[in-house]
C-alpha cells in the first residue's frame, strides 16, 4: 500500500484541469460488494489507472458505506470520495463528499431537502465538501437514479438545454458539473454533448454512466471530460483495464 496523501481534493482536480491531466474514478456501490470479495476488488483497483475512488449508490443499506470505506481506506492511497444517493450513505471515514444537487430533475427532495437533512451530519465530519451539479441524461433505459429520484432525465438530443442547465448550475455555485447516463445505461453521454458542455462551463466536467470500454473512456476525454467515472463495467469485469 502506498502512503495516503490527501490534501485539497477539489484543488487537485482544478489543477489537473489546468494542466490538461485527465482523471479517472472507479465507482464502487456498497450494495454490490461483499466483504468476502473485497480483497480481490482492492487488488484490481490498485492495478487500474484510477486517480480517485467514488463510493455510493442509488439505494444503500444503513452502515454498509461505513464498513466498506474503512476497509478501502486502509488499503488504498487514492482519495475516497462519497457519491451519496441520500444522507444515510454519509461516512465520516471518507476523504470528501460530492454534495449533489440533481439539476436535471424537479423533485425538491433532490434539489434541497436531502441537503438540509445532510447538512448537520456533514458539519460534524472532516469531509471535504464539493458542491456538484448532477445532470441525468437519457440513456435508452430507465436507470436506478431515475427510478429512485422519480425524475426524468434530460433528452440526449437537446444539447442546448443541457448546456443551459450546466451553466445555471455553475451560476448557483456548483464547483463541478457531472453528466450522468446512469448505472447500467444502454448508451453513454453523447460525445457532442460532452464537447459543448465542456465549452460552456469553466468548472471541471465529470462524465459517467454507460461507458463500456477503454476506447469510450478516451473518447469522453477527447470530447472534453476532465474526469470519467467507470462503475458497472468494472463491477462486471474487474480485469477491465487489462484489455479492451
Amino acid at each position: 500500500m502506498g502512503k495516503r496523501i490527501v490534501a485539497n481534493i477539489y484543488q487537485d482536480i482544478l489543477q489537473a484541469k489546468l494542466e490538461k491531466q485527465k482523471l479517472l474514478a472507479i465507482l464502487v456501490d456498497p450494495d454490490k460488494v461483499s466483504l468476502e470479495a473485497l480483497p480481490n476488488l482492492i487488488t484490481k483497483i490498485k492495478q487500474a489507472p484510477a486517480t480517485h475512488l467514488f463510493v455510493g449508490g442509488s439505494s444503500v443499506a444503513e452502515n454498509t458505506t461505513d464498513v466498506l470505506v474503512q476497509h478501502l481506506k486502509t488499503e488504498l492511497s487514492i482519495p475516497i470520495v462519497l457519491f451519496p444517493g441520500n444522507p444515510s450513505q454519509i461516512s465520516t471515514f471518507a476523504d470528501a463528499i460530492l454534495f449533489l444537487s440533481l439539476l436535471s430533475g424537479r423533485n425538491p427532495d433532490y434539489l434541497i431537502e436531502h441537503h438540509v437533512t445532510a447538512a448537520p451530519i456533514v458539519e460534524k465530519t472532516a469531509l471535504e465538501i464539493i458542491s456538484t451539479g448532477y445532470i441525468l441524461i437519457e440513456s435508452g433505459s430507465e436507470t436506478a437514479v431515475e427510478r429512485i429520484s422519480q425524475t426524468k432525465p434530460l433528452s440526449r438530443t437537446n444539447i442546448e438545454y443541457v448546456c443551459h442547465t450546466a451553466l445555471a448550475g455553475t451560476y448557483l455555485g456548483n464547483k463541478l458539473i457531472y453528466l450522468e447516463a446512469g448505472s447500467g445505461a444502454k448508451f453513454p453521454v453523447p460525445l457532442e454533448m460532452i464537447h459543448k458542455v465542456a465549452k460552456t462551463i469553466a468548472v471541471p466536467l465529470l462524465v459517467g454512466g454507460g461507458i463500456k470500454s477503454q476506447k469510450e473512456i478516451q473518447d469522453a476525454f477527447q470530447s472534453g471530460a476532465d474526469m470519467v467515472i467507470i462503475g458497472t463495467a468494472f463491477e462486471n469485469n474487474p480485469n477491465f483495464f487489462n484489455h479492451d
